[in-house]
């Protein structure tokens, strides 16, 4: 081999190499086990020295393996930044004295905050249970099945109008859009519009709406920033007095919306939170109160625990996942490549209770995921379900097994697909 082809041999390794590195470093990476206790150490360290620079150093005298270690501390560091927190040498006047520490029923994470000639104390209580390493077991596999293909075309031209909220009622399906909502009818070509009511509203920054089914299952109620619907059917008249059979009513109102309906086996209350209409999202003030200051989030529901009872599961405009419990909120880890919306669904499958999340961002070809939560970690219970495009909007179909998901295509048009569970 010439000295020109070694060269060029080596440039061609080293140059894979790198592409290899590259991959490796975009590559999904799982969720870390310790990114939730990380968080709230982090937020009570920041909570005691406030915006500034700080040493920090970390003894290990529990069983937490040596090679985790780095991954703990880039944890800290990290939420310790985002709250204004930067890390420091030896030169600063501050300094953070972390010591991991374990009993047989519980791990202990201490910090000693020290500004100057005083010191103050945070701490962390982890269960040694929930800190156990999480196995992503496949117990379901995700079906979506096409329900409507619904045209957002007005006079021969495509609107910017997402569908925001489906439901089915008398074997018709009742879509809302950000200024109407329409009743279509099922004939041989498919769901044909059969009639519209004006939502008399002003424009919402970002398109968003609930609907729900009344107690019968004849009539729904909606809400969409700024107004709220009522729609009750009754069997048309025959004659010169034929009636459509809808009724749909829509007046201005700033209620608060329902984010979770009663009637499942944890027995937790019905709840409803304040919608901002000048945003995008809920205010955070919910009814009844939970005894907790909730951040300002885009979507909430209730999850079954396993001890009895509900948590309230919310997806925060920073981006964090929290669960409330208990009369307290923590961060929930393994959420990080979620989506703003979710919907829980009792499958029956695994656990029976999941949440279906969609993917993070907004791209051509977006996706969906089943997960489960038995602690305070998010455990993918299912392989991500690819969707030829952006999901829209996602919420919990009536019967509470499936769930909707609004799917805007390449070419802006838009579809709702059920998606339900296979179990494994």
């Amino acid at each position: 081999m010439t000295a020109m082809k070694l060269i060029r041999a080596v440039a061609m390794a080293v140059w894979m190499l790198a592409m290899l590195d590259a991959s490796a470093a975009q590559a999904p990476q799982p969720p870390s086990r310790w990114a939730q206790p990380a968080a709230e150490l982090a937020g009570q360290i920041a909570d005691i020295l406030g915006p500034g620079s700080a040493q920090m150093t970390i003894r290990n005298l529990s069983t937490i393996q040596a090679s985790e270690i780095p991954a703990i501390r880039k944890l800290l560091e990290q939420d310790l930044k985002v709250r204004g927190v930067l890390s420091a040498g030896a030169e600063s006047a501050n300094s953070i004295r972390v010591t991991l520490s374990e009993n047989a029923r519980e791990r202990l994470w201490v910090a000693e905050v020290v500004e100057g000639s005083e010191t103050q104390v945070a701490m962390v209580h982890l269960d040694v249970a929930s800190t156990a390493p999480a196995v992503a077991t496949e117990r379901m596999m995700l079906r979506r099945e096409r329900i409507a293909g619904l045209s957002n075309r007005i006079g021969g031209t495509v609107q910017d109008n997402p569908i925001v909220a489906t439901v089915e009622i008398n074997g018709e399906l009742v879509a809302m859009y950000p200024d109407r909502i329409s009743i279509l009818a099922m004939d041989p070509n498919g769901w044909t519009e059969a009639k519209t009511f004006v939502v008399e509203k002003k424009p919402a920054r970002d398109p968003r709406g609930v609907l729900v089914t009344d107690v019968g299952g004849k009539g729904f109620s909606g809400w969409v920033p700024g107004a709220e619907c009522t729609g009750s059917y009754s069997v048309p008249l025959s004659g010169a007095n034929a009636d459509s059979g809808w009724a749909v009513h829509c007046h201005t109102s700033d209620d608060p919306w329902p984010i979770y309906q009663s009637g499942d086996a944890s027995g937790a209350p019905a709840l409803k939170a304040f919608y901002n209409s000048a945003r995008n999202f809920f205010t955070g003030v919910v009814t009844p109160s939970l005894g907790v200051d909730l951040p300002p989030f885009y979507a909430a529901g209730m999850v079954p625990r396993a001890a009895g009872g509900a948590a309230l599961l919310l997806t925060g405009i920073d981006g964090k996942v929290q669960m409330v419990e208990n009369g307290t909120m923590r961060t929930v880890a393994g959420t990080g490549d979620w989506g703003s919306d979710f919907a829980i669904v009792r499958s029956g499958c695994g656990g029976g209770t999941q949440v279906i999340a969609s993917s993070s961002g907004e791209a051509a070809s977006d996706s969906l995921r089943a997960f489960e939560i038995p602690a305070l970690e998010a455990v993918p219970a299912s392989s991500p379900l690819a969707v030829e495009g952006t999901v829209t909007a996602l919420w919990t179909a009536p019967d509470g097994k499936s769930a909707l998901a609004a799917v805007r295509n390449s070419a802006n048009q838009y579809e709702v697909d059920r998606v339900t569970a296979l179990c494994n």
